[in-house]
């Protein structure tokens, strides 16, 4: 499904990753793990396609097409989703209204028509019940005023109409109590299928004691330097981000 070769980018002048290889196959789940400013988030907009990184070199492929030249809405169009880390606040307009919006848009692309009105709410009403979430939830404005938990519980709603076919969650345990992450991760799961892909990106283990992953990858300097099983998050865990370090400079 994605494919990454040899992947060098950077922000204004400035190299942050520095030559990544990573493959995802539907079906499975990869949790990218290392310490502040090691590339995790840049990795994430750089597939997402935010248009102030620039790759210098390498590629990235969906489904075996490049797709650096992009835009990111078309990106999305092709099935990438990235939740954000602080999701913005959108005044006057509701959840249930930017969803619509977001999934007619990408109709649109694909040459389809608008979802019938009653498809769609049949499917708001399946997918905020499979989500625990309230209906009252839906007629709020987008992330106006929410707690950390709702927004990130948002995003998820957000994945789950969207039925993208790679999920990149970056940071979503980021400012969680224990019951937000539980019903964040709950809901991820229920998601989880085998024509489509997570890539869960964290600095703590506890997320994957929910998420678990099919594969654990630790990002160090812009470069994966480990690469491995659910064990290793445990391990890193235990050990801290420092004995990857030595161990690579070893």
């Amino acid at each position: 499904m994605l494919k990454i070769n040899d992947l060098h980018a950077g922000i204004e002048g400035k190299k942050i990753l520095k030559g990544i290889n990573l493959e995802v196959k539907p079906g499975e789940v990869h949790a990218i793990m290392g310490p502040n400013g090691s590339g995790k988030s840049t990795l994430a907009s750089v597939i997402a396609g935010k248009e102030e990184f620039e790759i210098k070199k390498g590629n990235i492929e969906l489904d075996g097409e490049d797709i650096e030249e992009m835009a990111p809405e078309e990106r999305s169009h092709n099935g990438i989703f990235l939740s954000f880390q602080y999701p913005v606040e959108i005044p006057g307009v509701s959840v249930t209204n930017f969803i619509k919006t977001a999934i007619n848009e990408s109709r649109k692309a694909q040459g389809l028509e608008d979802m019938p009105a009653n498809e769609m709410l049949k499917k708001i009403r399946e997918k905020a019940e499979l989500l625990e979430i309230d209906r009252k939830f839906l007629s709020r404005s987008l992330n106006e005023g929410f707690s950390g938990g709702e927004k990130k519980r948002n995003e998820i709603f957000q994945m789950a109409m969207l039925e993208p076919k790679l999920a990149i969650l970056d940071e979503t345990d980021s400012g969680l109590d224990i019951d937000a992450l539980r019903i964040v991760a709950n809901g991820v799961n229920k998601l989880r299928g085998s024509d489509n892909a997570i890539i869960v990106i964290t600095h703590y283990q506890r997320l994957l004691d929910y998420i678990v992953p099919d594969f654990v990858h630790v990002l160090h300097d812009g470069k994966i330097v480990k690469s491995g099983g659910k064990e290793l998050a445990l391990e890193l865990e235990e050990k801290g981000y420092d004995w990857v370090k030595q161990e690579t400079v070893a």
